[in-house]
Parts: C-alpha cells; sequence; structure tokens
C-alpha cells in the first residue's frame, strides 16, 4: 500500500485486464462471432475497416490472429463454404418459382455476380467464426494475451 492513498502500488498488472481463460460455450462463441464481436469477451469492434481486423480485441487484448502461418485459411474456407451455400439455396428458389422455364442466362451472370458480392459480405463474418471454431479446439493461453516479435 502507498501511504496514505489505499492504494496498491502499481505493478506490471496495474490499470490491465487480467485475461479470462476459461473454456466458454460453443453456442456462446459463434453467437458472438456471428455479431462480428470478439468470440472471447463479447467485445465489439474488431475490424479498422470492412475487411481488415485489428491486431487484438480492445476489450480483452486476445490476439486476432493466434500464431500460426495462414492462420487465416480457416476464415477463408468458412467464407467458400458460405457463398457456396447461399448460392445454391438461392439457384433452388429460383428454379423451383420459375418451373419450368427457369432463366439460365439470369443464373450464369447473377451467380457470378451474386458469388463475389457474398464473398465480399460474408468475409468479415468467416474471420470472427474462425476464431470461434479455434478458440473451441484451443481455448485460450497466456500466451494469446501476450503481444509478439513480428
Amino acid at each position: 500500500m502507498l501511504p496514505g492513498t489505499g492504494d496498491a502500488p502499481p505493478g506490471p498488472a496495474a490499470g490491465k485486464h487480467q485475461p479470462d481463460i476459461t473454456r466458454k460455450s460453443p453456442l456462446l462463441l459463434l453467437g458472438r462471432a456471428l455479431r462480428l464481436h470478439c468470440p472471447n469477451c463479447g467485445g465489439g469492434s474488431l475490424f479498422t475497416g470492412f475487411l481488415d481486423v485489428k491486431e487484438r480485441c480492445p476489450r480483452c487484448g486476445i490476439l486476432l490472429d493466434r500464431g500460426e502461418n495462414d492462420y487465416f485459411l480457416g476464415a477463408y474456407m468458412i467464407n467458400l463454404v458460405a457463398v457456396e451455400i447461399l448460392l445454391a439455396t438461392v439457384f433452388i428458389v429460383i428454379l423451383i418459382a420459375t418451373w419450368p422455364d427457369p432463366p439460365w442466362d439470369a443464373f450464369q451472370y447473377g451467380g457470378i455476380a451474386l458469388s463475389v458480392l457474398g464473398a465480399v459480405v460474408c468475409y468479415p463474418f468467416a474471420k470472427t467464426t474462425w476464431l470461434a471454431f479455434d478458440l473451441m479446439f484451443r481455448p485460450t493461453k497466456r500466451e494469446d494475451f501476450i503481444t509478439r516479435d513480428k
């Protein structure tokens, strides 16, 4: 204690949020990720722009790139699968709605446009969802909150 202040002396963790390294429910992690919040703590604003993810969560401090080479390849795969499901769903709905004379040219050009637009729109969700999946299988450790040299 510092004399007359009633406060503990400042140390290495003074003013820092202690990392939460408990295992969380998969539904909680996915729910937070689909809202574009940090899957670990639920804090928002993980992106500096629409497609650029920050280095760490501003609320809990977890590193959003957890250290392996090509860490976000899983996010690219999630993005690809999400866009393919979207395209297949739209194709089937339009095919059923317009049968027996479906608009094949509209499918061809609309499919290209929808796949490009869908890939861009789904990308931020894929990044946070991938982090949620990673946290399900590899819960946080203290090292996930320490700044690494690049």
